[in-house]
């Protein structure tokens, strides 16, 4: 993961983290062949999001940080449901 210079750099860094893993997690198609390489791509996602909110995180104003906790409440639900497969 790249250095990230400031608080802004910082939310958007993980505001698209988290897209990523809105997108990995709703492109799965259980019927897929590939369905096993997207489901772990899937978690990837997940869990590189999950770093990049936990180090925002640690600089973000009041406002940032209540968006950032609404992503970490997100991945929570994408994880639910990947525990589905």
């Amino acid at each position: 993961m790249p250095y990230i210079k400031n608080k802004q750099q910082a939310f958007q860094a993980a505001q698209q983290a988290f897209v990523q893993a809105e997108e990995a997690t709703s492109s799965l198609q259980p019927h897929d062949e590939d369905f096993g390489h997207h489901l772990k791509q899937a978690e990837r996602e997940i869990r590189e999001a999950e770093q990049v909110i936990q180090k925002a995180l640690i600089n973000a104003s009041e406002h940032q940080r209540n968006e950032l906790q609404k992503f970490e409440s997100g991945l929570e639900e994408l994880k639910g449901h990947l525990n589905q497969y």
